[in-house]
This record gives C-alpha cells, sequence and structure tokens, in this order.
C-alpha cells in the first residue's frame, strides 16, 4: 500500500493509464530519490505546452518505444516535471494540473496556490 500524499494532504490518485504515465510507469505521479526531475505535477498536455516543451529540448509528442512512451497528444495526462510545469507558468502556458494526483514533492518547487489557479479538479 503506498503512503505518497498529494498537494491537498490526501492520500496520492492515480494519474493515467493510458498512456501510462509516472517516472515508474505506474500510472501515478510518485517518486523517490532517483528522480531527478521530480516527475510530480499530474497535468492535462496543451497543444502550447507540448509546443513549449519541445522548444525547451523535450519532445514529448514523438514516440520512444524503448521508453515505453508512444508520445503525447493535447489532452493526455502526463507527470510532468515540477520544473518544466514552473517554467511553463512563467511562460503563460502551464497546463491545467490534477490536483488530487500531483504528489506533494511539487510543493518543493510551486505554491498550492499557483497549482490550484490551473486545477482542473476545482479544489
Amino acid at each position: 500500500m503506498s503512503t505518497a500524499r498529494n498537494v491537498l494532504g490526501e492520500p496520492l490518485a492515480a494519474c493515467c493509464f493510458d498512456p501510462l504515465t509516472g517516472y515508474f510507469r505506474t500510472g501515478s505521479c510518485v517518486t523517490d530519490a532517483s528522480d531527478a526531475g521530480s516527475h510530480v505535477i499530474c497535468a492535462r498536455v496543451t497543444p502550447e505546452f507540448l509546443a513549449f516543451s519541445l522548444s525547451r529540448g523535450n519532445d514529448l509528442v514523438t514516440p520512444a518505444p524503448q521508453y515505453r512512451f508512444r508520445g503525447l497528444k493535447p489532452g493526455y495526462r502526463w507527470c510532468l516535471c515540477a520544473l518544466r510545469w514552473r517554467e511553463a507558468l512563467e511562460a503563460g502556458v502551464a497546463p491545467p494540473v490534477v490536483l488530487a494526483a500531483t504528489h506533494e514533492r511539487a510543493l518543493r518547487f510551486v505554491s498550492l496556490d499557483q497549482l490550484r489557479s490551473h486545477a482542473l479538479d476545482g479544489a
């Protein structure tokens, strides 16, 4: 049983199973010390965010089967690196987030108010 908590202090909900997301490809944004990118923010990606990420050298659209990654399309949910989400926020293209599925570690990089201002789940 996982003890991971979300940014609201509740048990961490799943982010997405199709496509299978998460640093560990478990469907949730669980993390540990080996996750240098802190893939902890569950977001619904947008065309603007995908283009922004590509412009920063992170191609989230092209499939990479060797990493069990089929490529993202707008509307997919995905566990994003907290610093990339913050960078997108500062650029005005942060995608909406699912607070219930965003790991509490995200609060090391962004505030709860910032996340709430982009929340899909209205918390």
